[in-house]
């Protein structure tokens, strides 16, 4: 047997007239220790277990600074989701962290540096996304849409988070699964198990509406309307929009900041929510211009029967000092800034079709290039002779001749055409990055540019030095085009 480096630990507390266990790490669950067993059964069952009193309070204290924590990293609506977990509404903001699926990988991360164990479930409804976190099977689960129905049925009925006393109701009627609740008409199912447990059941589903209230946070720049009566035409939505932001760059021109993104929240008056949000590619408070990009977001705004309240939040700032108009004043040339113009054009097509390619220090070709900012500067590209257009995979070529070890190719076949070589030049010998595989260890490739007999220009590549076989198969590539 294997030594652990403590005692089984199990928190205590008082539930109604006894004490149970409330809580029990892997080795105490290993051990037979669960949830709800009571202390002195505990203790009888295991000698040596640790006994502690649970802390409820001191939980919520450090569940609502992980809250606070949420709201200014992640998002800008989390809460608490009682008793040990948070909710994230990620809509409108999961690019901003490189996707849900990243974005999740970095939460767990994040929870066992911080010394704890998580698991992450993102679904279409608050309560399907709790159910699944808590009874799931899986550390990191990813719903996607409409599927929320298949993901939840074979959970336990307690994943609902109903009462005890629906519970209770439910083992008796023999309802054990989710799956098994589905089937049954809401009138007889709500007189079985109560009113309350068919509305957790819709607001897992989505037939109800479950909006999450965030956690508030004083140093977020924020700016709030409750109108008077209920609007749902565009113009009025429009209207509320640049009074939120006027509103707004106040608050951001107090504090020195600019925003990078917004998110504005529509309360409806049937309870629910709609959330938009826009990214801006440097700080920014000008209204105008921000403007410019929410009324790109109002045709994804359903309004329903009508929206009854508006908050606009900035949850991700940066500093924006004063603009130095000294090469304006003395008549030098102004660079313009290309960041509106990027704004514009991401917010119609999306935040990740917009690109820069820079430069990245490596030898191999595809490598040698990545998306960066579209507003950043390059780097400098180095002087190397390169294709226009370089392709992303080589394409392999057929019928070559050409003699070894270091001259061109006289003829190749690429695409179904015969191309005779009236001139080349190489080779440009690249060797492959040894420290990335094992099989870059000794591979080489031996580059040619060469010119056809119709003027056309082609960078070709052959595998191997011709000498070692090790280099490579002698098979040859076609990789560019110059011309």
């Amino acid at each position: 047997m294997t030594a652990v480096a403590h005692a089984p630990l199990a928190l205590i507390d008082k539930v109604g007239r006894r004490e149970e266990v409330v809580a029990a790490c892997p080795a105490a669950v290993g051990l037979g220790i669960h949830v709800g067993m009571a202390a002195t059964h505990a203790r009888a069952l295991v000698s040596d277990l640790d006994f502690r009193p649970a802390e409820p309070a001191a939980d919520a204290v450090l569940l609502d600074r992980l809250a606070l924590l949420a709201v200014r990293r992640w998002s800008p609506i989390a809460a608490v989701s009682p008793h040990d977990g948070l909710w994230l509404d990620l809509a409108g903001c999961d690019h901003l962290h490189g996707g849900e699926e990243r974005f999740c990988r970095r939460l767990l991360a994040f929870c066992g540096r911080a010394g704890f164990t998580g698991r992450v479930a993102v679904a279409e409804t608050p309560g399907a996304a709790h159910a699944l976190a808590r009874y799931g099977r899986a550390d990191l689960i990813r719903v996607e849409a409409g599927g929320t129905a298949a993901a939840i049925a074979p959970l336990p009925v307690a994943a609902l988070r109903l009462s005890p006393s629906a519970l209770e109701a439910a083992r008796k009627f023999g309802f054990e699964r989710i799956a098994d609740l589905l089937p049954v008409a809401r009138g007889p199912l709500a007189r079985r198990l109560g009113l309350a447990a068919i509305t957790r059941l819709d607001q897992a589903l989505g037939a109800v509406a479950e909006p999450i209230t965030p956690r508030d946070d004083p140093e977020v720049p924020m700016a709030e309307r409750r109108l008077l009566e209920p609007i749902g035409t565009a113009e009025a939505i429009e209207q509320v929009m640049a009074d939120l932001l006027a509103d707004l760059a106040e608050v951001l021109q107090r504090r020195g900041l600019g925003a990078r993104s917004l998110r504005l929240v529509g309360l409806r008056v049937d309870g629910g929510e709609q959330v938009v949000a826009i990214g801006t590619s440097r700080p920014t408070r000008e209204v105008s211009h921000l403007l410019r990009l929410m009324k790109l977001r109002i045709e994804r705004i359903d309004p329903g029967m009508g929206l009854e309240q508006f908050r606009l939040v900035a949850p991700h700032t940066e500093p924006l000092d004063a603009v130095d108009l000294g090469a304006v004043l003395a008549g030098d040339t102004l660079v313009r800034d290309p960041a509106r113009l990027v704004d514009v054009v991401a917010g119609r097509i999306g935040a990740r079709s917009v690109y820069r390619h820079a430069p990245v220090d490596s030898h191999v070709p595809e490598r040698a290039v990545t998306r960066s900012d579209p507003v950043m500067v390059p780097g400098t590209w180095p002087d190397w002779q390169r294709p226009i257009r370089l392709f992303a995979r080589p394409e392999p070529l057929a019928r070559v001749i050409a003699l070894l070890p270091d001259q061109p190719p006289r003829r190749f076949e690429w695409r179904g055409r015969t191309h005779a070589i009236i001139a080349g030049d190489g080779p440009e010998r690249i060797h492959g990055e040894w420290w990335r595989r094992d099989a870059e260890v000794w591979a080489v490739r031996d580059y040619y540019r060469v010119e056809d007999e119709h003027g056309g220009r082609y960078w070709v590549f052959r595998r191997g030095d011709a000498v070692v076989e090790a280099t490579g198969d002698l098979s040859w590539w076609i990789h560019g085009v110059f011309a």
